[in-house]
């Protein structure tokens, strides 16, 4: 068995080859994160040419020159999508800012506008800037107070960069002061519109209302009228009589009365008196009685003949038979 198990082990590696690959892998990992991440870029400064390291996140650095009258460094860049961030280091031999010996902060303007960094190292051979770049940003402008001595040969005034970089400042600041005047009239602008849409709308609902009261009132106004007009034409129909007297006759206080204004048996027609024609009640009906008697006389006497014959016709024919 411990033969077997011996033989096996032969198989793996020992401790020290373990040992050796993880410190292989961990080196090739920083050295692969340094050559990803860390770039060098050159700028010329009076014919003297010098490297500067970076690392950029979410940008693209093109390029970047010297400005030496005022102590600049100015960067073009490119920020597509997102926010960006460039980490940009400088040995003190190239760019530094400092004042009476001692380290002032740098100034940055990102496309004109005062930028936000942080110092994020500081020795005394470099100094490293974190700076915050919004996206569209096209160009950074660093300013310090010298470049090297060995390079630097300016008969400038030596506080001619910190004028310029307030100048630049109070640029910044008018810029931003002229950004936030705009914003704002372009705000109060449209407010202004909102209230003056707002306005027309109401007095639009209020104009809609007015004529929709005023077509309210005109319907019941005539609504009203068609009402009166019927009741006063009903009232005016109500007035007239409706009963209709026969000829001869008037009407009066409601009732059928003899048209006095003719004589007795005359009628008034055409505006003139004429023969009344129409029968009398009581003639009529005592002439309607006499024929009524006559009619019955006669069918009685037809009746009494008509029975006397045929009572003659049974006696001849009893006589016969005997």
């Amino acid at each position: 068995m411990d033969k077997l198990q011996s033989d096996r082990l032969k198989h793996f590696p020992n401790v020290n080859s373990l040992l050796k690959i993880s410190l292989g892998l961990i080196l090739f990992t920083i050295i692969a994160t340094a050559l990803v991440y860390a770039e060098t870029i050159s700028v010329d400064v009076e014919g003297t040419s010098y490297d500067v390291d970076y690392t950029a996140t979410g940008m693209t650095l093109n390029s970047i020159e010297a400005d030496v009258a005022f102590t600049s460094l100015i960067i073009s860049v490119d920020v597509p999508a997102s926010t960006g961030v460039l980490d940009i280091t400088f040995e003190r031999s190239f760019f530094d800012s400092t004042f009476d010996g001692l380290d002032e902060d740098f100034f940055v303007l990102v496309d004109q506008d005062e930028g936000t960094f942080t110092e994020t190292e500081t020795t005394t051979q470099s100094r490293t800037l974190s700076i915050d770049l919004p996206t569209g940003t096209e160009e950074i402008e660093i300013i310090g107070s010298s470049f090297g001595e060995s390079i630097l040969i300016s008969t400038a005034d030596p506080n001619e960069a910190a004028d310029k970089a307030a100048a630049d400042k109070a640029a910044a600041d008018k810029a931003a002061a002229d950004k936030a005047a705009a914003d704002k009239a372009a705000a109060d602008k449209a407010a202004a519109d909102k209230a003056a849409a707002d306005k027309a709308a109401a007095d639009k609902a209020a104009a809609d209302k007015a004529a929709a009261d005023k077509a309210a009132a005109d319907k019941a106004a005539a609504d009203k009228a068609a009402a009166d007009k019927a009741a006063a034409d009903k009232a005016a129909a109500d007035l007239i009589p409706k009963t209709q007297c026969g000829p001869g006759t008037i009407l009066k206080d409601g009732a059928c009365v003899l048209d006095e204004r003719c004589g007795p048996g005359t009628i008034l027609k055409d505006g003139a008196c004429v023969l009344d024609s129409t029968p009398k009640p009581s003639e009529t009906s005592t002439q309607g009685v006499g024929k009524q008697m006559v009619i019955s006389v006669i069918a009685a006497f037809i009746i009494a003949g008509t029975i006397g014959l045929i009572l003659a016709l049974i006696s001849k024919a009893s006589k016969s038979n005997d």
